[in-house]
């Protein structure tokens, strides 16, 4: 079977006096039986292509299902009354969402244990997944939130993969569906009492746009705006302090945000702003009780890019964010991220040395200092969970790391006892000693220190160059922190290295590494993540024949620009939904993102020398006549995120203009930007996916 070759069809794009001829735009007509054609003939060929790998590509679906608890629960958390859970079937795709009451006389706050066949005594099953999906090639959940009282449950449901959601009430007292229906909406939903839900629609550039607030029991129609956002740079959304005293809605861009609050018992008065936007000015608020005091607790980059802790008294007239009292001030090596609040207790996340950490105040006796929570190994990730009961007196708290499985502990702030409430199970046994994770510098050619994270068999032969797959994403600030994965078991036991570079544009080392990565700055994201490929080559960890490297949504960006800048580092690249076309999507305001975009690479609508600096990058425009690593880019027909023409247009030319490579694009043709659902369906695809990395790096085939 020969390759499909895209029919050219030139259009000219005029921008600033610049013009670019483009081939292969008549692909965005989705809807063209031209369009559905190629693609399904797209999908052809890669089945024919990649048919020796369903042998490599069953094995390793086999094993990460033989390393995966398939008949499993989640721990219960508590909310009011009951403790809710999630548990899984072995043999269904999706799970059930189910609570138990609070048994009379136990501890109110330690969980109880549900047995891992059949059903604990009183448990409701609130929602089948199983059974709601059942019919449709495509499922997700947008919204599942519980009312106060317990007695309500708002979800939402997609069935197309486009982010578009419909939302209905049950009565779970009834187990009866109310007649109210919202359509149209986006992800969540946001009780206020038993009468109220607080939700967001979007416009159409799918930017949340509009907070609605809708009375139970009366039609969609009926519903009343309560606030829209009008600067189509910023996206709007609803919710509610965990104190249960204030709704808040944020509305906020990439670098400027605005909080709005209500109290939550008067939902239908007027909303009043905390603090007015200010260009380029950041920040998250929460609502503390200390010493019998109501105050706004802030994280805010009023005073620093690192972002500073401060509070304030609650009342009408708040001083500005620059003279907040301060908990926790600006510091260069510290990126603050965020605050919880409980009664007894404040949570404050953030970042140090490229790890994500966690400290406590303990309020009762009025404001304290922060202890921090300290963990043993070099590489790993804490989060704590929280809890979403105000009166809590522990924390959920999570760890993992590159080599250790989930764990899940009961934090007791008053005695600062850890309990172990849960392990991932790895079925067949797990050692971890058997495997090793460690950090190295990479130096970028501005001299940069660039942090890898390296993750290997213990006892993998060093002295030799071997297989290894590099991965990266870089943008948004979006931290790639350690993370347990029985895939990459699979990857790893055939004898390779997994190797993750942590470039800028990501977060990792707080908001100057995220600054130096977009923009006007955007393509150090490119070099740094080509100086890791070089330095791994030049360690003698790999080499460019075993070297592959992957990335998705963003970080197919950057899969596509080192494919351009970089051909011969590489044995073979994943692109997965990859945004390879970003200067002809950014110059289309009705695209959705695109507008709100502008704050992370620039406008170039209205600026030439934005325009010019993402031409110079652009993977699609700046395809060059030369042999490519192999390529395997991955879409999904209903993806709103990152449009699926982005990458059938890259391969096209691809095929067209360079010299050396094999291109394969596989388009899921009812998903979004997650890909299919259904965990069986995602394992068997992840499992395709590492079959042919593998099998690029290694030649394996089994």
């Amino acid at each position: 079977m020969n390759a499909p070759i895209a029919a050219k069809r030139p259009i000219t794009r005029e921008f600033h006096g610049r013009s670019f001829v483009d081939d292969y735009e008549w692909l965005r007509e989705k809807d063209a039986p031209e369009t559905r054609e190629y693609l399904e003939a797209e999908n052809a060929y890669t089945q024919e292509r990649t048919a020796h790998l369903d042998t490599l590509t069953e094995n390793i679906f086999t094993e990460v299902k033989s390393r995966i608890k398939q008949t499993d629960m989640s721990v219960p958390q508590r909310r009011g009354k009951y403790w809710y859970y999630g548990r899984t079937e072995e043999g269904k795709e999706y799970g059930y969402s189910c609570r138990i009451p609070v048994s009379e006389g136990s501890d109110p706050w330690t969980p109880p244990t549900i047995p891992e066949t059949g059903a604990p005594e009183g448990e409701q099953v609130l929602l089948d997944v199983n059974a709601l999906a059942e019919g449709h090639d495509f499922f997700a959940l947008g919204a599942s939130t519980v009312s106060d009282s317990g007695d309500l449950l708002a979800y939402s449901v997609d069935v197309a993969g486009d982010e578009r959601f419909e939302l209905f009430i049950k009565d779970l007292r009834t187990g009866e569906l109310l007649e109210d229906r919202l359509e149209g909406i986006f992800y969540g939903a946001t009780w206020v009492g038993e009468e109220f839900i607080f939700y967001t629609t979007v416009d159409d550039a799918w930017r949340p746009d509009t907070v609605w607030r809708h009375r139970v029991g009366t039609p969609q129609s009926e519903d009343v705006v309560v606030m829209r956002e009008e600067d189509s740079r910023f996206g709007i959304g609803p919710g509610t302090t965990r104190s249960e005293k204030y709704i808040v809605i944020v509305s906020s861009s990439k670098m400027t945000s605005e909080a709005w609050v209500l109290e939550q018992d008067n939902p239908e008065g007027e909303f009043r702003c905390l603090w007015a936007r200010e260009s380029g000015v950041d920040y998250d608020v929460d609502h503390a009780v200390v010493d019998g005091t109501d105050y706004w607790v802030v994280t805010h980059n009023a005073t620093g890019p690192n972002f500073e802790l401060g509070y304030c008294p609650v009342s009408e007239e708040l001083p500005s964010l620059r003279e907040l009292t301060v908990l926790m001030p600006h510091d260069n090596e510290v990126r603050l991220q965020g605050v919880d609040c409980y009664r007894d207790h404040i949570v404050v996340a953030y970042r140090r040395g490229g790890i994500g950490r966690a400290a406590i105040m303990d309020v009762r006796e009025g404001w304290a200092r922060l202890s921090e929570l300290n963990f043993n190994e070099e590489l790993y990730t804490v989060g704590v969970a929280g809890n979403p009961e105000w009166d809590a007196p522990v924390l959920r708290v999570s760890y993992t790391s590159f080599i250790q499985p989930a764990q899940l502990f009961d934090y007791r702030v008053a005695t600062g006892e850890y309990t172990l409430l849960k392990e991932q199970e790895v079925p067949g046994g797990y050692d971890k000693d058997e495997y090793v994770a460690y950090r190295v510098w990479s130096e970028a050619p501005d001299g940069t220190k660039v942090p890898v994270s390296i993750v290997h068999r213990a006892d993998l032969d060093r002295t030799q160059p071997n297989p290894t797959l590099l991965y990266g994403y870089g943008s948004y600030e979006a931290n790639m922190d350690p993370y347990f994965s029985v895939f990459r078991l699979s990857l790893m036991d055939r004898g390779m290295i997994f190797a993750m570079a942590h470039v800028r544009g990501g977060g990792e080392m707080g908001r100057n590494w995220y600054d130096d990565g977009k923009m006007l700055a955007k393509k150090n994201t490119f070099t740094d993540f080509i100086a890791v490929a070089d330095d791994l080559i030049a360690r003698r960890v790999t080499t460019p024949s075993q070297l592959v490297a992957e990335g998705g949504s963003a970080g197919g960006l950057l899969m596509g620009a080192v494919a351009n800048m970089a051909p011969d580092r590489f044995k073979a690249i994943e692109a997965n939904v990859p945004f390879v076309d970003p200067l002809t999507s950014i110059l289309m305001p009705e695209l959705p993102l695109t507008v709100v975009e502008w704050e992370e690479w620039g406008d170039p609508y209205h600026d030439p020398e934005v325009y010019d600096y993402m031409a110079s990058y652009a993977p699609y425009e700046n395809i060059a006549p030369q042999k490519y690593p192999n390529i395997l880019a991955l879409t999904s027909l209903n993806d709103t995120r990152v449009l699926y023409v982005e990458p059938a247009k890259w391969v096209a030319k691809l095929r067209d203009v360079a010299t050396g490579g094999e291109f394969l694009l596989k388009t899921e043709m009812a998903a979004g930007h997650g890909g299919v659902s259904g965990r069986y369906a995602q394992w068997r695809q992840a499992a395709f996916e590492y079959a042919w990395l593998i099998n690029q790096a290694t030649g394996v085939e089994a």
